[in-house]
């Protein structure tokens, strides 16, 4: 029959890059921890990319998940459920009030569907101005919208009307605006783009460049919404509101959903046929979610967010002072991080912390990035930073040999 390495490799396309004998095959996880398929114990860090917001297996989610699917697993959009009903309302009401919501998938399907939207908004616009940097998705549509060459390059054509503008610069956005331009969209802190975040002076002046312009303002908080910041949506943090959010990857806490949330003047634009998804909306998935936004949008969980991200931040801000010819900065906010280097040792730190105990995450080869569930315990923080702090001396005393 074979490792699982092996029938990985047999019978899997191979987009994800796992490395045969360094990656750990994941068996069980509880909190903050997983377990390989030899009983090595490892700190997740990385919380699947942003998604198990409340660490793995929580009991209440479970028990959420187990109820459900024992009594309806799945209908269509053809029929009314409950769980979809309720989720809807408690999104419009955090964000968005006397908005609407579509239930899709993923951060992708989501971002899709405010692309369709804004394009529907005023037929005569179609055009979508981006950021450089930004990542929405790998559909052909959201790849349009990714303002980054490595994912677009082996794609193209790709679909037209789709410019990129400079993050956190107002001008640049403002100089693309033009009679065919229906919307901007943005991340407040550009996740698979090197954690970057937006200043004030930015977001607010989108907000007032849009409706100077009547064109809409989509914010993407797939990766950085949903509590990570320390407040339930990153862009309550500037006091600015979009007329379209999407949202995804935590939503479920580990199942798949995305949603679009559309502002009161967005909520009637699509109408029947013009968007739908077979499992958008599904009654376990809205069900799961449900539990997790109810726990996330409690003021004392997001204190908690706020005062381990400062407990974070202070400690990665020691280790780019204790190591500068390692580390060049650390930038973030809350519990969504970065560390940005000086050299290309993202892959080697990666796998060193990995040997450790310690699951985090290189994008490309200078940058790591730390996504940790909200709940995690203080000392689970200490614990994994420690591990990171020696990775850091080991590689910096190997380079002064």
């Amino acid at each position: 029959m074979g490792t699982i390495e092996d029938l990985e490799a047999r019978y899997i396309i191979n987009t994800y890059n796992r490395s045969p004998g360094e990656t750990p095959c994941l068996v069980r996880g509880e909190g903050s921890y997983v377990w390989d398929e030899s009983g090595k114990k490892y700190l997740d860090f990385l919380s699947g990319l942003a998604v198990n917001l409340l660490g793995h297996c929580h009991p209440d989610l479970v028990a959420t998940i187990g109820r459900q699917a024992s009594r309806l697993i799945h209908t269509s959009n053809l029929y009314y459920t409950a769980p979809q009903a309720y989720l809807a309302q408690a999104l419009v009401e955090s964000i968005m009030p006397g908005g609407k919501v579509f239930f899709a998938n993923s951060g992708a399907e989501a971002n899709e569907a405010a692309i369709k939207l804004a394009r529907k908004y005023k037929p005569e616009r179609y055009k979508i101005i981006a950021a450089d940097n930004s990542f929405h998705g790998r559909t052909m549509a959201t790849l349009s919208a990714t303002g980054q060459p490595k994912y677009r390059e082996p794609f193209k054509p790709l679909f037209e009307g789709f410019d990129f503008a400079a993050f956190n610069d107002l001008d640049s956005v403002a100089a693309l605006i033009d009679k065919k331009t229906a919307a901007v969209m943005v991340e407040p802190i550009q996740g698979e783009g090197g954690i970057h975040v937006a200043e004030q002076s930015f977001l607010k002046g989108l907000r007032e460049l849009c409706n100077r312009e009547g064109i809409l303002l989509i914010f993407d908080e797939v990766q950085c919404g949903l509590g990570r910041t320390g407040k339930l949506w990153a862009c309550e943090h500037w006091a600015v509101k979009p007329d379209l959010l999407t949202t995804a990857k935590g939503l479920g806490g580990g199942l798949p959903i995305g949603a679009l949330v559309a502002n009161q003047a967005c909520g009637e634009i699509l109408q029947p046929g013009d968007h739908a998804s077979t499992f958008g909306g599904n009654p376990v998935t809205c069900s799961a979610a449900l539990a997790v936004l109810n726990q996330v949008r409690e003021e004392m969980f997001l204190e908690a967010v706020r005062e381990r991200g400062l407990a974070l931040e202070e400690r990665l801000f020691k280790m780019a002072a204790d190591y500068p010819e390692l580390v060049k900065e650390a930038r973030g906010m809350g519990l969504i991080r970065g560390l940005q280097l000086n050299k290309t040792e993202a892959k080697k730190i990666q796998g060193r912390c990995t040997e450790k105990g310690l699951l985090i995450n290189a994008i490309g080869d200078d940058l790591i990035r730390f996504l940790p569930p909200l709940n995690i315990k203080a000392e689970e923080l200490e614990e994994g930073l420690k591990i990171v702090e020696a990775v850091l001396k080991e590689i910096h005393a190997e380079e002064h040999l």
